[in-house]
């Protein structure tokens, strides 16, 4: 196994560890719906979510938990051999996919053991308020991200797509 597969995995495993230690710290110090302020922007504020992103379907009594589970299970799934598959010099694709892979594996783990994912992170503008979120949601965002920066910036074009140019 190459040093590359090591650390995308190594990274992954990271994100699940950061993600379900500070979901347990957070359902220990804080009450439930209750806003801590950290400055003008943040709070830490715990809230459970069933749904997907954005609390989507959370409120659909309880079938959208399997389904979620399932959805991740199989993404989780893909990203593992897509990760064991880049070529090594493909380490910004590999760090990228590593993030998704951690953060979608520890909100599964909520999704599995609790029925819903642990959020606790509050952004706002006075009262404006973005949803709640947590390490793992935050982990597949910047995933994400670095997977759009390594296709627009760093994926070689093939000869025939420069010659479309």
């Amino acid at each position: 196994m190459s040093k590359r597969i090591l650390f995308g995995y190594a990274i992954a495993v990271l994100m699940i560890v950061l993600d379900q230690w500070t979901k347990w710290y957070a359902t220990e110090s804080l009450s439930y719906g209750v806003p801590v302020p950290v400055n003008a922007f943040l709070d830490w504020t715990l809230l459970h979510n069933p749904g997907a992103a954005f609390s989507f379907l959370s409120d659909q009594g309880g079938w959208q938990r399997w389904f979620f589970t399932a959805i991740a299970l199989v993404v989780s799934l893909v990203l593992v051999v897509w990760i064991w598959r880049l070529p090594d010099d493909k380490k910004l694709e590999s760090l990228a996919l590593s993030l998704v892979l951690g953060g979608a594996i520890g909100n599964l783990i909520d999704r599995v053991q609790l029925g819903y994912v642990v959020d606790f992170i509050s952004v706002h503008y006075q009262s404006y308020y973005w949803p709640a979120f947590n390490i793992a949601d935050s982990a597949i965002c910047v995933g994400v991200a670095l997977l759009i920066v390594d296709m627009v910036f760093f994926t070689k074009k093939t000869p025939d797509e420069v010659e479309r140019k």
